[in-house]
């Protein structure tokens, strides 16, 4: 059967190769649409994932870690008081611009942490440790983005918001949503560089004592505190791209572009496919006329659309993991889980198979007389 199949695919190479074509380029525009999709959900639940372990809280109002309310800082001695609490690390993230060398200006999301633990950053640690972080007007800063920040090199002083500063080293794919490049320090001078007042953070990182279950303390904070709401990370990882998704219209957007590709490789191999039994009804005709029943040529067609699915999404695939690689260099990163590889290869299927019935509705019509006429 498959020797067959080849020969059929063989004897018209160019429809073949348009068939083969439409697969390449909508197993392409899947991958490509969904790895940029990937990467920016990923970094909308950045921060959170990157400070699993730990209790979230936040203020009460909040669904979304990229938009955070100031707490007063005696939440957190609140919370500290609390039966199960081991220890409360506050966080302060705030906007700030800064000004480079050579007259370039950025918008910064500062994360300020809290020695010596710096628990909330800064993560993806390249050329830093955190305690790089302790001298007078230290920043980390994302090699990524060494372009827009004026080619900023570790050492190099710069100025923010008007206070001068300098680059104490560099964490590589650190990435937020919506708020600007990361740039990681400590929470006192984030407050200092930032305006922000020294008694309220963004949040606290709440550890529970040995033995102590999460459920319970954030029962606890949610229960005894007023203004706060408790989180476990997952969960609010999960909120935070359900909200951002639902304010936007990222899904829809991404998802209207998906589906313009599925269709489009159903509608070229389809036609391709419908065009190429056309030119060989004869043949198809005769097979027939043999003997051939309507389940061996429908099963014919659907072996050279296997071959066709097979190989279109080996050579999508790599063209994705080429783009993959190519936008990686600027710091777009992402990376497929394994059940996207599945699902990619069905959608490729169903594509190539879906595309067939074209084909196969018109040979199956087929009388075998047909072959005989003039």
């Amino acid at each position: 059967m498959f020797r067959t199949a080849f020969k059929f695919i063989r004897y018209d190479k160019a429809k073949s190769f348009g068939a083969l074509a439409g697969i390449v380029i909508s197993v392409f525009l899947v991958g490509q649409q969904a790895g940029i999709f990937i990467f920016l959900t990923d970094a909308m639940r950045s921060i959170v994932d990157n400070n699993t372990g730990y209790i979230w809280v936040t203020d009460e109002t909040t669904t979304n870690a990229n938009q955070l309310s100031l707490l007063d800082v005696r939440k957190g001695n609140e919370i500290a008081s609390l039966p199960g609490v081991d220890r409360v690390f506050p966080v302060v993230i705030a906007g700030a611009g800064a000004k480079f060398a050579n007259g370039t200006t950025s918008g910064f999301s500062l994360i300020g942490s809290q020695a010596p633990d710096f628990v909330g950053g800064p993560w993806r640690l390249y050329t830093a440790k955190p305690q790089d972080m302790l001298p007078e007007g230290a920043l980390i800063t994302d090699f990524y983005d060494a372009p827009a920040l004026g080619d900023l090199k570790p050492g190099d002083y710069f100025e923010i918001n008007g206070k001068k500063v300098y680059n104490a080293g560099l964490t590589r794919g650190a990435r937020s949503f919506g708020g600007g490049l990361l740039a990681f320090t400590t929470i006192e001078r984030a407050r200092y560089l930032a305006n922000v007042p020294t008694d309220k953070v963004s949040f606290y990182l709440v550890r529970p004592k040995a033995g102590v279950s999460e459920v319970s303390v954030i029962s606890a904070i949610n229960r005894g505190i007023n203004g706060v709401r408790a989180w476990n990370a997952k969960d609010l990882s999960t909120t935070t791209v359900k909200t951002v998704l639902a304010t936007n219209g990222i899904a829809a957007s991404f998802g209207s572009l998906i589906g313009f590709a599925i269709i489009s490789g159903l509608v070229i191999i389809g036609l391709t496919l419908y065009s190429a039994a056309i030119d060989r009804i004869k043949d198809y005709g005769t097979l027939k006329a043999i003997g051939a029943t309507n389940g061996y040529v429908s099963r014919l067609i659907l072996t050279q659309a296997l071959l066709f699915a097979v190989v279109g999404y080996v050579l999508g695939r790599l063209m994705v993991e080429g783009f993959r690689a190519g936008i990686a260099q600027s710091g777009t990163l992402f990376f497929f889980p394994i059940w996207f590889e599945y699902a990619l290869f069905v959608v490729t299927l169903l594509i190539s198979l879906g595309g067939s019935v074209f084909a196969i509705r018109r040979i199956n019509s087929l009388e075998p007389a047909t072959v005989f006429r003039g």
